[in-house]
C-alpha cells in the first residue's frame, strides 16, 4: 500500500479499496468485524444471515443501541470511528478499537446501514456503493441496527479469485459466529 501511495498511484477512492483488501480479506472476516460491532453496541440478540458463502450477501441485525443519521455517516468514514472511550490503552473494553470495518466493507461492496436509537421516533438508512456514500434517509426499523452487505468484492474483482468455494467461505463465517456464541453465552446469536 505504501509503495503505491508514495509513487502517487491512485486517488483517495483507490486507497480505500486497497485498505479494504487488507482489512476484509474474506466474507468470514466481514462477519467477524460486524459481529464485534453488534456486541460492542450492547446487543442482546444478533441474527446473522449469509448467502452464497458471504460473497452474495451478509445481513447482521442486532438490538443494540443503534445510531442516528450523523453517526451512520461517521461510521462509514475512514479513521473517524474509533471506539476508544478512554485514553488509557490498558482500559480497552471493546472488541474492535479502530472501527474501520464499515468503511472497508463499503468500499468493495453494496452496503446498507439501517439503524434506530431508543430516543428516535424514526430509523435512518444509509447506502454505500463501492465507496460512494449516499444521503441518510428516514425509514421504518425497530431499535438496533441492520447491516446489509451485497456483492462483496464486486468493486475489486481481482479479490474474488482468492476466495474458496461458497461452502468453504461459509465455514469461515460459521466459525466466526461460533466463537462469539461460545464467548458470550448471555447473547442470543442465530446464523
Amino acid at each position: 500500500r505504501g509503495r503505491h501511495l508514495a509513487a502517487g498511484v491512485g486517488d483517495d477512492f483507490n486507497r480505500h479499496r486497497i485498505a479494504a483488501g487488507e482489512e476484509i480479506e474474506r466474507p468470514g472476516a466481514a462477519v467477524t468485524e460486524l459481529s464485534e460491532n453488534s456486541i460492542d453496541a450492547g446487543a442482546r440478540r444478533i441474527d446473522v444471515t449469509v448467502t452464497g458463502g458471504g460473497r452474495a450477501g451478509i445481513v447482521i441485525v442486532d438490538d443494540g443501541i443503534g445510531m442516528g443519521p450523523g453517526e451512520l455517516r461517521l461510521a462509514v468514514e475512514r479513521h473517524a470511528t474509533s471506539k476508544l472511550v478512554s485514553e488509557d490503552l490498558l482500559d480497552i473494553t471493546t472488541l474492535g478499537f479502530r472501527g474501520e470495518a464499515l468503511p472497508a466493507i463499503g468500499s468493495v461492496s453494496r452496503l446498507t446501514l439501517t439503524s434506530r436509537t431508543r430516543e428516535a421516533e424514526t430509523a435512518w438508512s444509509l447506502r454505500v456503493e463501492a465507496g460512494h456514500v449516499g444521503e441518510a434517509q428516514p425509514v421504518a426499523h425497530p431499535l438496533g441496527t441492520r447491516v446489509e452487505v451485497r456483492d462483496l468484492f464486486y468493486a475489486t474483482p481481482a479479490r474474488l479469485k482468492f476466495l474458496k468455494t461458497d461452502s468453504k467461505e461459509l465455514g469461515h463465517a460459521v466459525e466466526a459466529v461460533k466463537k462469539y456464541t461460545l464467548a458470550h453465552p448471555e447473547l442470543a446469536i442465530s446464523l
